[in-house]
């Protein structure tokens, strides 16, 4: 499999399991890390050696892992809130119920393919990222549960995500979970928002809006992920020296959660308004 050098135990792990009937796969996964990427081509490789009519290595060439490699398989389908959204779903920025419907009406057709459905979210620049409880809620999560429960021959669901908490528990508890580790080389720099934010802690909180105001230009120039990055890095920069400041783990999980609002499309302005006033007390 293509991350046979990078992660030999899960790419063992599953090549073993689709080989056997005596161990097979479990029919719903969830991939777990903060390396999307990895965990989006493993679940599209797990996909391909069930779908493979040849020697299933990695350059077959047979119409299914053509179909697979370049992303048009009619039977593996990416499921996000910009990926296969039936034609009457106005919704932009969750996985919804109609979506699971869709998925319910085709799964009663019989097919030739081992269906496979990848749950995850997309940036704003298209790069894929992981779910979380505002991506997946409760209401489509609860919907899913039946076809997990009693699953048919044939089909499996992938859900990608960076943590399991998020993920409603009733999922988490019906499927198999594997921790994919990141190897990506990670830039925990933080130069661009120091002249900025440093110091964050010393302002008063009728300066919320204006470091507002220059965070949004900063991320206009950059981008907004970045910047939120960045402030995240300077933030686990200071709690290094300040292990015992629950303060500061607070206020890592509020630039998560901006991030989260980012992703899901919530305005610029928006989400560094937000997040200044909850930062700057």
């Amino acid at each position: 499999m293509l991350l046979s050098d990078k992660y030999p135990y899960l790419t063992d792990y599953f090549t073993k399991s689709l080989s056997s009937n005596r161990h097979p796969l479990p029919q719903s996964l969830i991939f777990y890390g903060s390396d999307f990427e990895a965990q989006y081509i493993l679940a599209n490789e797990i996909a391909r050696f069930l779908n493979c009519k040849n020697n299933k290595e990695d350059d077959c060439e047979c119409i299914n892992c053509k179909w697979i490699k370049t992303n048009t398989h009619p039977a593996v389908l990416t499921v996000s809130p910009k990926d296969n959204k039936p034609e009457k779903d106005s919704s932009k920025t969750v996985v919804s119920l109609e979506q699971v419907h869709m998925i319910q009406e085709q799964l009663i057709n019989s097919s030739e393919f081992h269906r496979v459905y990848i749950f995850c979210n997309r940036e704003t620049d298209g790069n894929i990222c992981g779910i979380d409880k505002i991506i997946f809620p409760e209401t489509t999560a609860n919907a899913m549960l039946k076809m997990i429960e009693e699953p048919q021959p044939g089909v499996t669901f992938i859900f990608l995500t960076k943590s399991i908490d998020n993920i409603l528990s009733t999922i988490v508890s019906r499927s198999q979970c594997f921790f994919v580790p990141s190897k990506k080389t990670v830039d925990f720099g933080y130069e661009n928002i120091t002249e900025i934010f440093g110091n964050y802690w010393e302002f008063k909180r009728a300066d919320a809006f204006d470091i507002s105001i220059k965070l949004q230009e900063l991320a206009e120039k950059l981008d907004t992920i970045t910047v939120l990055n960045e402030m995240q890095n300077y933030i686990l920069a200071v709690l290094k020296n300040n292990p015992q400041n629950m303060n500061l783990i607070k206020n890592i999980k509020d630039v998560e959660l901006a991030k989260a609002q980012t992703n899901i499309g919530i305005k610029l302005v928006n989400v560094f308004d937000d997040l200044c006033l909850k930062l700057i007390v």
